[in-house]
């Protein structure tokens, strides 16, 4: 179902009831453009509307006014690719609801169609245009004498592809057909219109018999294999940042989850599971017995899944408040289903090509922007380590593929930094789709940066299937429109057809000719895909229908990375939409403020070979945590505000950690004075680090101009330990004084709070030099006095009342 020109006003109906009696629509006895239909005088649905934002074509007196009364939406569609072998008809199946606020009788509906898909464009385009397009109509069927307010009717449609003797499809040979289903009704109060109505795409790949005659035309019609299409399908498996935030790496803890969602999505008839369990199905070797598929295919695996994944099968937390990820929190339910699903990944990776995707589907172009090197090593040089480790394979490297599809141009002449790099996006040739390997100007490091550029319009489709559709960064204004209205059958319907058309679309001999390489359709799901186990069962089995009926051959992601054509250089087009689908501006400003504390943090603490918890791996989960917050996952949805929401906590959790982890390493106040015994007695202190990593650190003394304290240089804080630190000290004057402590990083961050000292000191300096030493001559004189007069035998006044015997 189409969401915009699907009104009438309620005045006009009105007007109609009170004019004249209402207008007859007479079903067709054959379907073909000269059986006719009444025209409505009332204002139409029909046609999405396009652009950035949503517009009525209605007539500028009924803007504002218009009314919806019907919603018509297409839940089946068979067969959803016709073949030679399919039966001869399509039956669709639908639902119409009474949403407006007055019952709507005579209710019928009829299928349409319009001439074949001539051009990529018209793959969206079509899907917007008028009603009248669909020139080639069925009968219509009765559903309903009267739906009232909030009913629905169930419906189902049946016409012949083609027949000599009766109404059809008239549809003659293989191509992508564009159809309609048409409701009619009378609203009460006014008068009968066509209310609404829903499009999609019908892919035939070939035509079954027409069983109405033995004619020989009417033998079946197999497509043209003259001019096929080499086919590589990326099969993304990701999802967006699920690990709480502002949480250092450890070697005892469990992780801690915002929510427990992927436990659901790992689980049987999860996303994640049904993503896995199409691929595994359909390149089994009972299926594709000549691993056409299986080769075509390549898994795209974004590392901070396979992160979290592998957290969850030793059992993990999720907290009971996302805003407070250091909190209470629960233990999670989905250990099992993590294990048992990361071993049938491993399974299936063993055995087909596998790449790994930008960390967290990050925003390339804020990243270059922010241009912290670490950040820029873990979101692009990392992620290939993560998945080979994680899944126990060599996966395919020197690709780049952004989740937004597009990429600036000096975002992407910096990936020639991470080595021979090829940069899979839509962005490279502006205006048109193109297949083909070309290189970029702008690249450096001696050597043109590669582009592999893929099937806009298929794309763009693709990313419209599954419960939370999605409209690419990179899909052009003229092609954009609201997709809420559209059913799921409706939306899987034109992304098979997108899929499809160009196989079914051969090249002019002359092209064909000039250039007899094989035509190459690379596909490209979004990478955070939210298909369900129909939906990419049937994309599969498409795609290996295309490569059994030879409309396609397979073409491996590793042939796409390594041919190299004699294409001069393009320049990217970056869209605006990409501004606005990117990761917002505050976000990446507290990522830049960010990164190089975490690194300075990295820098200062202590590698322990007798721990398995080394400074990178303390510090690691900060820096993703900033390229998670800096993921365009859920920013092309309806509701990104959440995600920008999201995305700022992150980065205040981050901030919170790194106060945290400065706030545990600090100076221990000795309780009460502290006395010195002498003027070069040391200051003793202790220093606590709470942290699980050992950090070097510096003490800062500062001292009243009577104390004269040496500096001790870096000193090191073992692990969750303290150590006393002495800290020689002379001392002129005596009495009470008050020294500040306070403990820095060697690169000058403050650690803990600073702390005074109050030290009393006995100490006179000087003063008390000049005193001993008077007191000793004193004591000299008296005692050589003393001895002077015993050695004369003279009696001392000292001694008086002493008789010697």
């Amino acid at each position: 179902m189409r969401t915009a020109l699907r009104r009438f006003t309620a005045t006009t109906l009105t007007t109609l009831a009170l004019a004249a009696a209402p207008l007859g629509f007479t079903a067709p006895s054959i379907a073909a453009p000269s059986s006719g239909s009444p025209t409505p005088t009332t204002p139409t649905s029909g046609a999405r509307t396009t652009g950035a934002q949503a517009t009525s074509t209605a007539p500028a007196a009924a803007r504002g006014t218009q009314q919806q009364f019907v919603s018509l939406s297409v839940d089946s569609v068979a067969p959803n690719a016709v073949t030679t072998s399919s039966d001869p008809f399509v039956t669709v199946g639908g639902t119409v609801t009474n949403v407006g606020d007055r019952p709507v009788e005579d209710v019928q509906v009829r299928l349409q169609r319009a001439p074949k898909v001539a051009a990529p464009a018209q793959l969206r385009t079509v899907l917007t245009s008028d009603q009248e397009n669909f020139d080639t109509v069925g009968a219509f069927d009765s559903v309903a004498e009267k739906l009232d307010v909030g009913r629905s009717v169930p419906f189902t449609l049946t016409l012949p592809l083609r027949s000599a003797t009766g109404a059809s499809l008239d549809i003659t040979d293989p191509g992508v057909y564009p159809l309609l289903v048409n409701v009619n009704g009378t609203p009460e109060y006014g008068g009968t219109a066509r209310l609404d109505d829903a499009r999609f795409l019908l892919p035939v790949l070939g035509l079954p018999r027409d069983p109405s005659t033995e004619d020989p035309d009417a033998a079946p019609v197999p497509p043209s294999t003259a001019d096929p299409v080499a086919v590589t399908l990326m099969w993304p498996l990701a999802d967006r940042p699920r690990l709480a935030a502002g949480i250092p790496g450890s070697t005892d803890e469990q992780v801690r989850l915002v929510d427990d969602g992927l436990a659901g999505s790992l689980a049987d008839g999860g996303r994640l599971e049904q993503l896995l369990a199409a691929a595994e199905f359909a390149t089994g070797d009972g299926i594709d017995r000549e691993h056409k598929l299986a080769q075509s295919m390549c898994l795209a695996v974004d590392p901070d899944l396979l992160i979290t994944v592998s957290n969850m099968t030793r059992g993990y937390l999720v907290v009971d408040d996302p805003a407070d990820p250091t909190g209470a929190a629960h233990s999670g339910t989905g250990q099992a289903a993590a294990a048992a699903w990361l071993d049938r990944l491993k399974a299936l990776a063993s055995r087909m090509c596998t790449t790994a995707v930008p960390f967290a589907q990050v925003d390339l172009t804020a990243l270059h922007r922010v241009g912290d090197p670490t950040l820029v090593a873990r979101a692009l040089a990392t992620p290939a380590d993560i998945v080979d480790g994680t899944l126990g394979v060599t996966s395919l490297r020197g690709l780049t593929w952004p989740d937004s599809g597009v990429l600036d141009a000096e975002a992407a002449a910096s990936l020639n930094g991470l080595g021979p790099t090829v940069l899979l996006a839509a962005n490279a040739v502006a205006g048109k789709s193109a297949q083909a390997k070309v290189p970029l100007s702008g690249g450096n490091n001696g050597g043109p940066l590669y582009a592999a550029l893929f099937d806009v319009p298929a794309g763009t489709a693709l990313a419209a299937v599954g419960a939370t559709p999605q409209t690419p960064t990179y899909t052009p204004a003229s092609a954009r429109y609201d997709l809420t209205g559209d059913s799921r059958t409706a939306r899987l319907q034109d992304a098979l057809g997108a899929v499809t058309w160009q196989s079914l679309t051969a090249r002019p001999v002359e092209d064909r000719m000039a250039n007899p390489d094989p035509r190459s359709l690379l596909l490209v799901p979004p990478q955070e895909w939210s298909v369900d186990g129909d939906e990419a069962r049937a994309m599969l089995s498409t795609v290996s229908t295309m490569l059994r009926s030879g409309l396609a051959t397979s073409r491996p992601l590793a042939d796409v990375l390594d041919r190299n054509m004699p294409t001069p250089p393009l320049d990217l087009a970056y869209p605006e939409q990409a501004v606005r689908d990117g990761a917002p501006t505050s976000v990446q400003d507290g990522a830049s403020a960010s990164a190089p504390e975490i690194e300075a943090v990295t820098e200062t603490l202590v590698n322990d070979p007798q721990s398995a918890l080394t400074p990178v791996r303390f510090t690691a989960p900060l820096n993703e945590d900033l390229l998670r917050a800096m993921s365009t996952s859920g920013r092309r949805d309806r509701d990104r505000a959440s995600a920008t929401v999201a995305a700022d906590l992150r980065i205040a959790q981050v901030r919170q950690a790194l106060d945290r982890i400065y706030g545990a390493v600090t100076v221990l106040a000795p309780g009460g004075a502290y006395t010195l015994a002498s003027e070069q007695s040391p200051l003793l202190l202790v220093a606590r680090n709470d942290l699980p990593v050992g950090i070097t650190v510096q003490l800062h003394v500062s001292a009243p101009p009577e104390m004269t304290v040496t500096d001790i240089g870096d000193q090191q804080l073992p692990a969750r330990g303290s150590r006393a630190l002495q800290v020689p000290a002379k001392v002129e004057g005596s009495g009470k004084m008050i020294v500040d402590v306070a403990m820095t990083t060697v690169n000058g961050r403050e650690l803990g709070e600073p702390t005074a000292v109050s030290i009393r000191t006995n100490a006179y300096g000087r003063a008390l030099a000049v005193i001993t030493g008077c007191a000793g001559a004193l004591l000299l004189l008296l005692a050589g006095r003393r001895l002077w007069h015993r050695f004369r035998g003279q009696p001392d006044r000292a001694d008086e009342g002493y008789e010697p015997r």
